[in-house]
């Protein structure tokens, strides 16, 4: 069992239209490749996500949006800023307990 099962997950973008989606479905891979069964995953845009930040265990975004979840991080959502949002190798390197 890893320390992310049960973990919900949330990916923003700025306009939580396309590349959300796609950075979801990179996540998923991700996930499913470690055998990581997340609570929930979610994908929005940045105006969202920042209300809804504190709900969540994760959110994944672009290291420039990342001072927008500032919030959340002081109650405890860890907040991971990506160069690349589309890399799951990159995904796989930020400091969660992948596999």
């Amino acid at each position: 069992m890893s320390k992310l099962d049960n973990k919900k997950f949330m990916v923003c973008c700025a306009n939580g239209a396309g590349s959300s989606l796609m950075m979801k479905m990179t996540l998923q891979k991700v996930l499913t490749k470690h055998k990581i069964k997340p609570a929930g995953l979610h994908h929005c845009a940045l105006s969202e996500g920042k209300s809804l930040a504190p709900q969540y265990d994760i959110v994944l975004c672009a290291k420039n949006f990342v001072s927008t979840f500032k919030d959340a991080e002081k109650k405890g959502t860890i907040v991971l800023g990506l160069r690349n949002i589309m890399s799951p190798g990159e995904m796989e390197k930020a400091p969660m307990p992948f596999g």
